[in-house]
């Protein structure tokens, strides 16, 4: 059970204070900026967005150059695929024989070449305020990501969602499940480094933390241990909520027994040190322990529950069950899940000395995955509702080292798309005959940002309060690749 300080604010003089500003949020300004709010008819109920963090290469995965010099194409050859133009490695024969079901866009671009700063263009379609070298992990000036806008979206302005044009989904879960999640981890808890590592990108930054994703939590065996590439147990994969750890002898249904989440907040509101902490904890300790203690939600983080053989062909390791999760998380009504790919175990997708393990393990945990969910999400009729959008947040130089290891390239990179009226068997964008440099069709963050909002219904001309009750637009200089969707 979280404590704090004690203070003599009540509940009531704590939300005058929010309505008369003293959290930086001018009531007038605020009720502007929502009346801006439009909505189109969406084509997505729902996000499953795959961050491949590292970088993965272009001339591994989705731009293969087979006519390059030997020193750029890389060690593997194309595979036959079902979309004309598309080389894509032999290294992902289940993607290869499922590319009528998505879109690759080969044009994706960025200048910010860092791994953290990367992380949060990508999430957000916003650039990072931290310079290049400045910093890793996140802080409150960073933008809202695409998620925590869903979030906010969904709390204010549900009848944004509402225009869906398929029927609702049955879901018992309702309202005791939050719009955006994030899992297995967040991304950098379980990287070795000489801090703790809490990349930005996926949180709410000055939006809030009232709109921060829920997150959970699988740990590692020891420091040199990757569960996201080896198979892992079901006592392994026993989903936990981030922030929500009781001790052993206090379980979360003998919390519910005790006490209402209603007089848990009086009391802890009532303890409140200062007035800021207010709005971080009111919304989002709310929502996480009505989440916690859901019987809903339990069975949503569930896997077990899905067929042994579903699960095989998902692929036992981390990644493929957290994105199974994903599936499991949107069919009970989660509007936004991130699943990352991360690197626990040193470089992982940042493949600077060689491609060993992308060879042996990366890549086949990603064609496993990817090409599980999309034939999942057709099979149970989810596909045509679902949007899912996978990449890293850079590509890789087409100089490569004598092991195939490559450097950092954010110049092009590719992204998949598929499901929500998504295009199946095309490609977007031609690249150069390195896969260095886009030829036509560069697309930005701000793009693929536009985008996602627009298969949610969202118009990405929104203009959400920042910390001073400012409206700010939710991407700027981006616009909705249009042509991709049918």
């Amino acid at each position: 059970m979280l404590r704090l300080a004690r203070s003599p604010l009540s509940r009531r003089s704590l939300l005058e204070a929010a309505g008369a500003g003293l959290f930086g949020l001018s009531l007038p300004r605020l009720l502007e900026a929502e009346a801006t709010v439009k909505s189109h008819p969406a084509r997505a109920k729902s996000v499953i967005f795959l961050m491949l963090f590292g970088g993965p290469s272009q001339l591994e995965t989705f731009d293969l150059k087979p006519s390059a010099p030997s020193k750029i194409r890389g060690p593997f050859s194309p595979t036959a695929c079902k979309t004309p133009g598309l080389l894509i490695s032999e290294c992902l024969p289940r993607l290869a024989g499922s590319s009528d079901k998505f879109c690759v866009v080969r044009t994706m671009g960025h200048p910010y070449n860092d791994h953290s700063g990367g992380a949060h263009y990508i999430q957000t379609g916003k650039q990072w305020p931290i310079p290049i070298g400045g910093g890793f992990n996140a802080t409150p000036r960073d933008w809202p990501s695409i998620g925590s806008v869903v979030e906010y979206v969904s709390q204010h302005h549900p009848r944004v969602f509402a225009a869906v044009r398929q029927e609702p989904r049955p879901s018992a879960a309702g309202a005791n499940l939050p719009a955006y999640v994030v899992a297995p981890n967040f991304l950098g808890r379980l990287q070795e480094y000489s801090i703790q590592l809490r990349r930005p990108g996926e949180y709410a930054g000055w939006l809030g933390r009232g709109y921060d994703p829920l997150t959970t939590t699988v740990d590692k065996r020891d420091k040199k241990d990757n569960p996201y590439i080896r198979p892992c147990t079901d006592d392994e994969l026993n989903y936990q909520i981030q922030g929500l750890a009781l001790p052993a002898e206090l379980t979360l249904d003998r919390v519910a027994r005790r006490q209402t989440l209603s007089q848990q907040l009086d009391e802890q509101l009532r303890s409140l040190d200062a007035v800021a902490q207010f709005a971080a904890l009111d919304n989002f300790q709310a929502r996480a322990f009505s989440l916690a203690t859901s019987p809903e939600t339990k069975q949503a983080l569930d896997i077990r529950q899905e067929p042994a053989e579903l699960r095989d062909k998902y692929g036992r390791n981390l990644f493929g069950q957290s994105v199974l999760l994903a599936r499991r998380l949107v069919e009970a009504g989660v509007r936004y899940v991130t699943v990352h790919f991360d690197c626990p175990d040193g470089y992982g997708w940042d493949s600077h000395i060689h491609s060993d393990e992308v060879k042996s393990h990366l890549l086949p945990a990603l064609d496993n995955a990817l090409a599980s969910l999309l034939d999942d999400l057709s099979t149970r009729g989810l596909l045509d509702e679902t949007l899912v959008v996978c990449l890293g947040e850079m590509g890789r130089t087409p100089q490569a080292t004598d092991r195939w290891g490559r450097g950092h390239w954010s110049t092009l990179f590719p992204a998949v798309l598929a499901g929500a009226g998504i295009r199946g068997g095309t490609v977007y964008g031609t690249s150069d005959k390195d896969a260095a440099y886009a030829l036509d069709h560069p697309t930005r963050p701000e793009d693929l940002a536009a985008t996602i909002y627009h298969a949610l219904g969202i118009d990405h001309h929104l203009q959400l309060p920042d910390a001073a009750g400012r409206p700010v637009s939710i991407v700027e200089g981006g616009q909705p690749l249009l042509s991709l969707f049918g």
